[in-house]
């Protein structure tokens, strides 16, 4: 379907390569982490940028689901493409087509998806983020403490119907983090930043 390879395209822009180029900064892939995504950024020591990255990577996921959303009330596609297009943008970050399929972890991704399906959704799961995040000061465990609250959230506020797609997001996010998921269990993850 258009919709869902629109989606996925839309989310193999990867703002953390297209700003580091844009700031003559080195390739995120290569730097830091490794992981071309907002809180890499944060590691070149331009907060301009990792914001840039941040609103990018959001906005490309609200805006891939919104307009599915759209299309749907319009007739022009099937209610069940918003949960595909939801789950193709996601894949789109982390597996670019465009940047060797070497993406990033999703996060902000999931959070403009998630505020695409329900404002009131996308901001629980964002207060979930910063309140895990100002206790433990772990931005790993903020974010897949965020993802599994997702598809419960979700539930919750929106019935069954999206209730395949956001657990999907949650499983892509922990299959991401998988390394920061090890380092966890082992009380060896490193605090502010995931790397």
């Amino acid at each position: 379907m258009l919709a869902v390879l629109f989606a996925y395209l839309l989310g193999s822009l990867s703002f953390a390569v297209l700003v580091s180029r844009a700031f003559g900064l080195p390739d995120p892939r290569t730097h830091g982490s490794g992981n071309p995504g907002a809180t890499n950024m944060l590691r070149t020591g331009r907060k301009s940028a990792a914001l840039l990255t941040l609103l990018g990577d959001l906005a490309k996921g609200w805006l891939a689901v919104w307009l599915v959303m759209l299309a749907v009330s319009h007739g022009l596609a099937p209610a069940w493409s918003v949960g595909l297009a939801a789950v193709a943008v996601l894949l789109g970050h982390m597996y670019p087509v465009f940047f060797g399929f070497r993406g990033g972890k999703g996060v902000a991704t999931a959070l403009g998806v998630l505020l695409a399906i329900s404002p009131m959704l996308g901001a629980a799961c964002a207060g979930i983020w910063l309140l895990v995040f100002r206790l433990g000061r772990i931005s790993s465990l903020a974010a897949l403490s965020a993802a599994a609250a997702a598809p419960l959230l979700g539930w919750w506020l929106l019935g069954p119907r999206l209730a395949l797609a956001l657990l999907g997001l949650a499983l892509l996010i922990a299959w991401r983090h998988r390394a920061n998921i090890r380092r966890l269990l082992a009380g060896e993850e490193g605090g502010f930043v995931s790397r």
